[in-house]
């Protein structure tokens, strides 16, 4: 049966990424770990201006480097320890606002596979505690190197950095006139300033 709306699922089910490709649906979904997450409605002009100032930094910096930047809507399917995904079935894929990815091998046509090295998620209204919670447990077990939570009514930016044990270690949280660069992009820097203006 063809799937062409978001009532035809059953949201007690655990899905897969084969799963999720089949789907005809207009509104924008995620999995996380086989489970359906409504993404927020479209992002207002605010978080759009913070989510292209941060893009538009990053993809200037990255010009002459192997490395890539992208923006949602970019799949991201993660993959996960073998001993939890049956048959080594995909069963999480994700939308971050801002990804960054060095390893080209982790790009094919339909995105991204496996972890990226920077994740950014610019909270929205809509943007659950259950749902930021489980993307951190998420993002650290994925082994994203970097993962960026921007508070855009605040104007506060986190980050937190996978330490050698493979845990995320909270940085200082950053307000406007900090500079933060990114742990493996030598030479980054931004003013958070430029971020939120």
């Amino acid at each position: 049966m063809e799937i062409t709306n978001i009532n035809q699922l059953d949201f007690n089910k655990l899905y897969t990424y084969t799963d999720y490709i089949s789907w005809k649906i207009d509104e924008r979904l995620e999995l996380i770990k086989g489970r359906i997450f409504r993404m927020s409605p479209a992002p207002n002009v605010r978080h759009q201006k913070i989510s292209g100032a941060i893009h538009r930094e990053i993809s200037w910096f990255l010009k002459n480097s192997p490395c890539q930047v992208f923006s949602a809507p970019f799949d991201v399917r993660l993959t996960l320890p073998k001993s939890r995904v049956k048959e080594n079935k995909i069963d999480t894929v994700v939308q971050p606002d801002i990804c960054v990815i060095c390893d080209i091998n982790n790009l094919d046509t339909q995105g991204c596979i496996g972890a990226p090295d920077l994740i950014v998620e610019i909270l929205s209204p809509g943007n659950s505690k259950k749902e930021m919670r489980d993307k951190y447990e998420l993002y650290q077990e994925s082994g994203v190197k970097e993962y960026w939570v921007v508070y855009a009514e605040e104007e506060i930016l986190h980050r937190y950095i996978l330490n050698k044990k493979g845990i995320y270690e909270a940085q200082i949280p950053n307000v406007t006139g900090d500079v933060i660069g990114i742990t493996f992009l030598s030479g980054f820097a931004v003013n958070v300033n430029d971020l939120f203006s």
